[in-house]
Order: structure tokens, then C-alpha cells, then sequence
């Protein structure tokens, strides 16, 4: 369904007199990220254009003031290339903050024809002059050369903690899809998996991904975080004493037929009377190490969780 059979649909919606909200329009502000509003009479218009562009899958500029849509999309050069469901934004009064956007339809002699919101306080057909006209914006192709380049898009999503991208490679995979989407959630974006301008202007302005106080405070008791470190802990401290043992062992017994040999032969009996005791502390050594390190693997992991890096 195109954004503008989504905007017809709406034709004759009207906000409601005295203290009720038409849910309608409610509706369009929470669908461009503006849960905050309580009563139909906030300006609108900016609400219905992004509604209708959301609803089609079309990412868009997710503000209520009219004039964002100036920087939005790509430009179209005047009114004679202007195609129906382009986005109009026209001037308001003497404010240079204020506007009005719509959707093109035609343009007739010294007017152009748009569907939009908040035009006499509802979803209608009207005419506005072109002398007011500021600008005409047309939704992204897939193809446009704005896209961003994807190795900077994976780091910026990683460095503000979107771990689920994984391997920073340029590549557009479900890893990267997951990050995005995660991160559209996060920050009220439409939940597209595009990779666009939307995202990108996002992306420099966010602040790091929030980690729930208990990941941050809490350590991951009883979770397969800790039972694989731990496992791999014990295992690794019977598997290296067993190493130890048997480097110690033999070590031990061939430093004892060396003893005997020498007190009979060259005369080392030095030498292999300090190796003796040695030994075995040797060993000890090796296996204090192991465990040391393992435990240090287990911290690391723990911090990777607390993080936010590992679920």
C-alpha cells in the first residue's frame, strides 16, 4: 500500500470539539515517536505526512515541525517535476519556524493542490499560493547515492554498544539487520531495516546504549555465562594438573636415575640434589598460573555481560 492510498484513507478525519481527542490522530503522533502529545489540537500536519510515510514502510523525518521536511529525502528541482505523494512544506505566517507540509497532487496557475492534515482541522483536499511554497522533497530511492557507506554505519552501531552487529565488514547481513532494528527501537524510529539518511542523522546524535541496572550491577549467577566459565575453569585446572603431573612425574624419576649415576660416575650429585626439591614446586607454579588465568577468563566474561556485549 502507497503513502498516499494510506493519506486518502484518512480524508474527512477531523479532530473532535471540546475535551475529547479524535484517536485517529492520536495515533499519527505515536507513529512518528511523539507519545507525549494528549490532545488533538497540537499542530498536526507534520503527524499525518509522517503516519502515512510510516505506515508505507517510508522512513520519515519524525517531527512535528513542518519545516524538518526541508532536509528530508531528495530535493525536487520545481514544481513542473513535482509527481503526485511528493511532500510540500509551504510558509506559515511571518514565523520563520513555522510551515505547513502536505502531499502533492497538482499544481493549477498560481496554486498547488495537496492532500494533507490540519487543514481546517481535519484531513482534507486544499490550495495553497506558490509564493508560499519553501521546498518539494521526494522519499529516497533505494539507490541514491546519500546511502552511507556500511563499514561506518557498523562501528558507529558497535560503538554505541549495538553488539549485535558483529564483525564491522561492510556487509548487510541478519546480524546487521538485528542491530538496526534494535537500535530504530531503541532511539523511536519507524522500525524499518533500511540503512538511510534517517538512521545515519540518528546515529550522531545517540547517546550509548542503556544497560539495565541489574546487567550493570549484578553479577550473571547461575546463567550460562558463569556455568561456562566455571566449567571451563575446572576443567582446565584437572586438565593442566594432570599436565603438570605428568611433566613432574617423570621429571622426578629421571632426576633420581640421573642421582644414581652420577654419584657413580661424573660427579653432579649438586646439581641433581637441587633439581630435586625444585621440581615439584615447578609444578605447583604451572598450576597456580592455570587457575589464575581461568579466573581471569571468567571476569572478563562477566564484564562482557554486564556490559551488554553477551545477552
Amino acid at each position: 500500500m502507497t503513502h498516499m492510498t494510506i493519506a486518502r484513507s484518512y480524508l474527512g478525519t477531523k479532530e473532535l470539539k471540546g475535551s475529547s481527542d479524535n484517536p485517529k490522530i492520536m495515533e499519527m503522533y505515536r507513529t512518528v515517536g511523539h507519545h507525549w502529545v494528549e490532545h488533538d489540537e497540537v499542530a498536526w500536519c507534520a503527524a499525518f505526512v509522517g503516519h502515512c510515510l510510516e505506515k508505507a514502510g517510508t522512513d520519515s523525518a519524525r517531527k512535528l515541525n513542518a519545516r524538518s521536511y526541508l532536509t528530508w529525502g531528495e530535493k525536487v528541482a520545481g514544481v513542473e517535476q513535482a509527481k503526485e505523494g511528493d511532500v510540500v512544506i509551504f510558509t506559515r505566517g511571518s514565523n520563520t519556524a513555522q510551515g505547513h507540509v502536505a502531499f502533492f497532487l497538482k499544481a493549477t496557475g498560481q496554486q498547488i493542490e495537496v492532500l494533507g492534515g490540519n487543514q481546517s482541522d481535519g484531513v482534507t483536499v486544499a490550495r495553497y499560493a506558490k509564493s508560499r511554497l519553501l521546498g518539494i522533497r521526494r522519499p529516497l530511492r533505494a539507490d541514491a547515492p546519500q546511502r552511507p557507506e556500511m563499514k561506518v554505519v557498523q562501528q558507529q552501531l558497535k560503538d554505541l554498544g549495538y553488539f549485535e552487529v558483529g564483525i564491522v565488514d561492510g556487509r548487510y547481513g541478519p546480524r546487521m539487520r538485528a542491530a538496526v532494528l534494535a537500535f530504530r527501537a531503541d532511539n523511536g524510529l519507524g522500525l524499518s531495516p533500511d540503512v538511510d539518511p534517517v538512521l545515519v542523522e540518528a546515529l550522531q546524535r545517540a547517546k550509548p546504549r542503556a544497560v539495565s541496572r541489574e546487567r550493570a550491577e549484578g553479577k550473571p549467577e547461575g546463567s550460562r555465562i558463569v556455568k561456562a566459565a566455571d566449567a571451563q575453569i575446572a576443567t582446565g585446572i584437572v586438565g593442566m594438573a594432570g599436565a603438570a603431573a605428568s611433566m613432574v612425574v617423570p621429571a622426578v624419576e629421571t632426576a633420581e636415575r640421573a642421582k644414581d649415576v652420577t654419584e657413580r660416575t661424573v660427579g653432579l650429585l649438586n646439581l641433581t640434589d637441587w633439581l630435586l626439591p625444585v621440581l615439584p614446586w615447578a609444578g605447583a607454579a604451572i598450576f597456580l598460573i592455570v587457575i589464575l588465568l581461568a579466573w581471569k577468563a571468567k571476569a572478563a566474561r562477566i564484564e562482557d555481560y554486564r556490559t551488554g556485549k553477551t545477552p
